[in-house]
């Protein structure tokens, strides 16, 4: 069976070999595009050949999206305005997100102001696409569910299971310090990718994973209750991805006899 799969091999090869109209969601970490070393040339592009790269991969992962699919892509202020007018020929744009990595305010750049964002696109593949807010509600602290306190609140189900998170997403991004982090240049917070996997993919679903890096992505849908489908073309990160999902795999093992007591 080609669901909770991961593949050493390169995206596009991977990509093709999925059936039409098999995925619930696609989860996006492509090179930006800036030169940095994956242990291969993919981030060292030029830059015409980098967004014809990305469009060809596009083509190939939107018809492998059921009719109530959506995409997450992360990208760079450098090219994300030319990948989101390109996407949204072929879907809906939902959101543009801004995820503000919190880095500190520490030198930097003094001809221009430092870029401390990454941008993520969210796209569906028609209106019919599943979203569902209540498990990434975000909870009223109780200074704000007092200032609702008003007859006409009380009761609310918004008030008390939180609001909707807004498209200005602070996480911190991961440094050495963090437990999770892996040996990988642009690891993204599980924070983040799972935030994505509760909202845009039913339980039981499949997710696609195109560039699993360190495999965050497969991790999310491990311990959420979903499948995945992911293809890592770098040996190392591989290796990386294959240990990571053992353990998220021990973990669920021990949630689950947990809640049998």
């Amino acid at each position: 069976m080609w669901k909770d799969t991961i593949k050493n091999i390169d995206a596009l090869q991977g990509i093709e070999s999925l059936p039409d109209h098999s995925m619930d969601l696609v989860i996006a970490d492509p090179p930006y595009g800036l030169g940095k070393d994956y242990g291969n040339d993919s981030d060292k592009k030029p830059e015409k050949e980098f967004l014809e790269w990305m469009e060809k991969w596009l083509l190939l992962t939107i018809p492998k999206l059921k009719d109530s699919g959506s995409l997450y892509i992360f990208a760079t202020w450098r090219y994300s305005p030319e990948i989101f007018v390109f996407l949204k020929k072929h879907m809906i744009m939902l959101n543009e997100i801004i995820w503000d990595r919190k880095v500190p305010s520490m030198g930097g750049t003094t001809r221009k102001y430092s870029s401390v964002h990454d941008t993520i696109g969210f796209f569906a593949k028609t209106a019919k696409y599943y979203f569902d807010l209540d498990p990434i509600r975000i909870p009223y602290d109780p200074k704000t569910k007092k200032a609702r306190s008003r007859s006409i609140f009380v009761g609310s189900k918004w008030l008390e299971t939180g609001c909707n998170p807004k498209d200005l997403w602070s996480v911190s991004r991961l440094h050495r310090i963090h437990s999770e982090r892996e040996d990988h240049p642009t690891q993204k917070p599980l924070e983040i990718v799972e935030r994505m996997v509760r909202a845009s993919c039913p339980r039981g679903g499949v997710v696609l994973d195109p560039f699993a890096g360190s495999g965050t992505t497969v991790e999310a849908c491990i311990k959420n209750e979903r499948h995945y489908v992911a293809f890592e073309i770098n040996p190392q990160y591989y290796g990386i991805i294959c240990k990571r999902v053992d353990h998220a795999n021990i973990q669920r093992e021990f949630a689950l006899a947990a809640r049998l007591v």
